[in-house]
């Protein structure tokens, strides 16, 4: 999931937000408005429910945040980088460029964000409560209940032993120290996660059927987006397995072609070397140093008449939003950060100088590669 814009960084990690949060954003605020706010107090303004229902749609998100950055500050105190947050349609991820290190930082990472959507249940409930108590405005102790609210049922979902939930990864941990094999143990999590994501699914449709529209919709798309989630990370648990030992150089593609930071869109869009080869090119400033990726399709969206006064360096992702590896780093490391599409590709660093530049389909073809490998020493051993 990639954030279709940035908020900021907060305690060092980079916010970023999807524009699907506009639209559950819209979805509380006209549930709040209008619904519960007007038949829990009714006799206000239309006004009033609808500053209400904004506010507390934003406090519930601030909330969410406050979830995924619990676990980003505790995955890097276990030695786990943290590539950045996004907040997207059904809640908020936060990407580790790496795998826990062991069971017990696994359980510290995953626990750590149910725990602050407690603790903050609680807060909201002594909130609401100590508001009740005075003359405060109705409309305000209601919203803060339903944040309580909501935040204790966000810590109890999230609790479900089921991947990609936190409880998946709190049950991958309990595996994990019980069996000695982090593969088994995911393999474990993720039959959770699909089955609890196909159990959502199956009581969405039926609860559709029996007339409930959108709360049907709702349970159902959360379910498959679990079982899909699910299946996604025993994929990817597999191919860590088929990975491991290897390191990046082996998939990337060396010495790439380079875009000097200086050059004009027109002369990138008019030279055949970029417009026939590839898709995406590391952009090179003083001393050959990388600064960014430039791609074609960041190039085309350049209106034609300003293409010969637009630098690249102006529409290329900076190097702060590139993946960027070691050339001797794990390539099973790189591959929950590899995603398709020509602005994902990672940039390979030695020495501080670029050496190679590696995409999805190059990791696919290591993989196949290796499998084929595999199968092929098999066939030669039953052979023999």
């Amino acid at each position: 999931m990639r954030p279709t814009f940035v908020l900021g960084r907060i305690a060092g990690v980079r916010i970023g937000v999807h524009w699907s949060v506009l639209l559950i954003l819209a979805v509380i605020a006209l549930g709040l408005a209008e619904g519960r706010l007007p038949e829990a107090h009714p006799g206000h303004g239309w006004p009033a429910y609808w500053a209400a229902g904004i506010l507390t749609a934003v406090v519930f998100f601030a909330s969410l945040l406050a979830h995924e950055l619990a676990h980003a500050i505790v995955a890097r105190r276990d030695g786990v980088e943290v590539d950045d947050i996004v907040l997207w349609l059904l809640g908020g991820v936060a990407r580790l460029k790496a795998e826990a290190p062991n069971p017990a930082a696994e359980l510290r990472i995953a626990g750590v964000g149910p725990l602050v959507s407690f603790v903050l249940g609680g807060l909201f409930t002594l909130a609401a409560w100590l508001l009740d108590t005075t003359a405060a405005p109705r409309l305000a102790v209601e919203a803060l209940a339903w944040l309580a609210a909501i935040n204790i049922l966000l810590a109890v979902f999230n609790v479900v032993p089921a991947a990609p939930l936190d409880g998946g990864r709190l049950l991958r941990a309990f595996l994990w120290w019980r069996t000695g094999d982090r593969l088994r143990a995911t393999a474990g999590a993720t039959a959770a996660g699909r089955a609890f994501g196909w159990f959502l699914t199956v009581v969405g449709v039926f609860l559709f059927v029996r007339g409930d529209v959108f709360g049907g919709l709702w349970l159902a798309m959360i379910g498959w987006f679990l079982v899909a989630a699910a299946t996604t990370e025993g994929q990817q648990a597999q191919l860590r397995v088929v990975l491991a030992g290897i390191p990046v150089r082996q998939a990337m593609t060396p010495d790439p072609v380079t875009v000097p930071v200086g050059l004009t869109v027109a002369a990138f869009l008019a030279d055949p070397q970029y417009r026939f080869r590839h898709s995406a090119f590391p952009v090179t400033g003083e001393r050959s140093a990388p600064v960014g990726l430039m791609t074609l399709d960041l190039a085309r969206k350049v209106p034609e008449d300003r293409q010969h006064a637009v630098t690249v360096e102006r529409v290329m992702l900076p190097l702060t939003e590139v993946t960027v590896v070691g050339a001797d780093d794990p390539l099973a490391d790189l591959l929950p950060r590899m995603q398709p599409g020509a602005e994902h590709r990672a940039l390979v660093l030695g020495r501080k100088r670029l050496v190679g530049i590696v995409s999805a389909s190059d990791v696919s073809r290591t993989v196949t590669w290796l499998m084929t490998s595999v199968h092929r020493g098999r066939g030669g051993g039953r052979g023999a």
